[in-house]
C-alpha cells in the first residue's frame, strides 16, 4: 500500500493499493464522467488489460477509506524515468480532491524511489482541468509530445497538501 497520509475533501484517507483478487472487479467498473471520455478510457477495465498484457505498466486501485474510487497506473520507461498514467476517478467521486491526492501520493512515491528518477505523465492539450491539476502539483511541460499528448515532468517533489 502507498499511503502519504493525505485525505480528500470529505476527510477520507486516500491510499493506493495493488489490484488483486478482492478488488479487481470494483476497479474494472470505475468510469469517468461522460465529458472526460475524449481523454481517458470509458472504463478502468481497459487499463487493467494493458497492465495484464504488457510489462511496462502496473495498476493500482485508488481507495477512499475502504472503498475503491479509482484507478491509476505507473511504469518505468527505457530511460529510467517513472511515469504516471491511466488515472480515472469514478464520476460519482469527482470534485472531492481524490484525483489531486492520488497524483500527489504516487508522484511523491515515484520521486522517492532509488536513484530519484524523473517522474513524468502526459495529457491531451484540450484537457485543461488535467493541465491545471498537474501544474499545481509541480509538473511542467517538457515541450515534447507523444501520441498527441503533452509530456510533463515533475520539477521537484510535489508540494505538501493540507487535507486537499
Amino acid at each position: 500500500m502507498i499511503n502519504a497520509g493525505y485525505r480528500d475533501r470529505s476527510g477520507r484517507a486516500v491510499t493506493l493499493r495493488p489490484v488483486d483478487d478482492d478488488n479487481w472487479r470494483a476497479v474494472a467498473d470505475v468510469a469517468p464522467r461522460d465529458d472526460q471520455r475524449d481523454w481517458v478510457a470509458a472504463l478502468a477495465a481497459r487499463y487493467l488489460l494493458l497492465t495484464m498484457r504488457g510489462d511496462v505498466w502496473r495498476s493500482l486501485a485508488v481507495y477512499a477509506d475502504e472503498t475503491v474510487v479509482g484507478h491509476v497506473m505507473w511504469g518505468v520507461d527505457d530511460d529510467g524515468s517513472h511515469w504516471i498514467g491511466g488515472m480515472i476517478i469514478d464520476a460519482a467521486e469527482q470534485g472531492r480532491g481524490v484525483g489531486r491526492v492520488t497524483v500527489a501520493t504516487l508522484a511523491g512515491w515515484l520521486a522517492g524511489r532509488e536513484g530519484r528518477p524523473p517522474v513524468r505523465l502526459s495529457y491531451h492539450p484540450g484537457n485543461t482541468a488535467a493541465a491545471a491539476l498537474y501544474t499545481s502539483l509541480g509538473f511542467h511541460p517538457t515541450g515534447e509530445v507523444d501520441d498527441d499528448e503533452l509530456i510533463a515532468e515533475l520539477a521537484a517533489p510535489p508540494p505538501p497538501l493540507s487535507s486537499s
